[in-house]
């Protein structure tokens, strides 16, 4: 990966005392109280409901994901090291309260990175097997072409509610327009690197105010399909700074790779 686009801002937490930091502000969660100005900039965020996006994933070092299936969760390459054996990785699900009683938590067994990720091609993406299937809840398709790689997305995480600021404990969720690659291209600072055929674009390019930011990482950007069904098009991956403006959200473009996520998960 060239150092420009490896030195703008990854959407994880960037080490592991950032994600230890943020499982401690669980308990005194950064959500805007009437004490404080509201969050009018997930940023621009929110609250989900209980059971509105029954496949999102919170992973232990501080990234999102998405249920691909009852046993794997699709998230982003930059999330983790390597391919391999691992068990170190929880993954919460079934809940938007991080500390609710009601979520289940499933360690990891195994870890598959996309060999393609930093390199000119792209491919921030990344599987997760888990220990063994979640229970009652559903998954998540993902976009096998472009047909829906435009219009209004939803994004939505436990990450930080402002640039710099800590995660969250509750689920929050937002809505961001897409940008065609040109003008995302087009926007200056590491974006004039964007790999078009690898990753997509999306956020209000004029006023900023809406953004996945750190803690975001690998999870899902998506919208309704020709049957009002969720299909996910996009993995929080990178973008400068959170909610700038003229500095949208870049994600991983998942129809780009969509054969090689199931090839790769037939294989788990």
């Amino acid at each position: 990966m060239a150092p420009k686009r490896w030195f703008t801002l990854l959407r994880n937490a960037t080490t592991a005392l950032a994600a230890v930091a943020a499982a401690a502000s669980f308990a005194t969660p950064a959500i805007a109280t009437a004490a404080q100005p509201p969050a009018t900039d997930v940023v621009g965020g929110t609250r989900a409901a209980q059971g509105e996006f029954p496949f999102m994933v919170r992973l232990s070092m501080g990234c999102g994901g998405a249920l691909y299936t009852k046993q794997i969760v699709l998230t982003a390459a930059h999330c983790v090291s390597r391919t391999g054996s691992n068990t170190s990785i929880t993954a919460t699900v079934g809940v938007v309260d991080l500390q609710s009683s009601s979520a289940q938590k499933i360690r990891s067994t195994y870890v598959y990175r996309s060999p393609t990720y930093g390199t000119s091609t792209g491919g921030d993406w990344a599987l997760i097997k888990l220990a063994s299937p979640v229970s009652g809840l559903s998954t998540l398709p993902i976009a096998t072409t472009t047909a829906y790689n435009s219009g209004t997305f939803t994004v939505a995480g436990w990450g930080a509610a402002t640039e710099g600021g800590s995660q969250q404990r509750y689920l929050l969720k937002a809505t961001v327009p897409f940008v065609d690659d040109a003008t995302c291209a087009a926007q200056g600072g590491s974006y004039p690197d964007l790999i078009p055929s690898a990753e997509i674009c999306a956020g209000n390019l004029a006023s900023g105010g809406v953004d996945t930011c750190q803690g975001d990482s690998g999870g899902p950007m998506f919208r309704r399909d020709n049957n009002s069904a969720w299909i996910q098009v996009g993995i929080v991956s990178w973008g400068d700074g959170c909610a700038r403006p003229h500095a949208p959200g870049v994600y991983t473009e998942v129809s780009t790779f969509a054969s090689k996520i199931a090839a790769a998960a037939a294989g788990l």
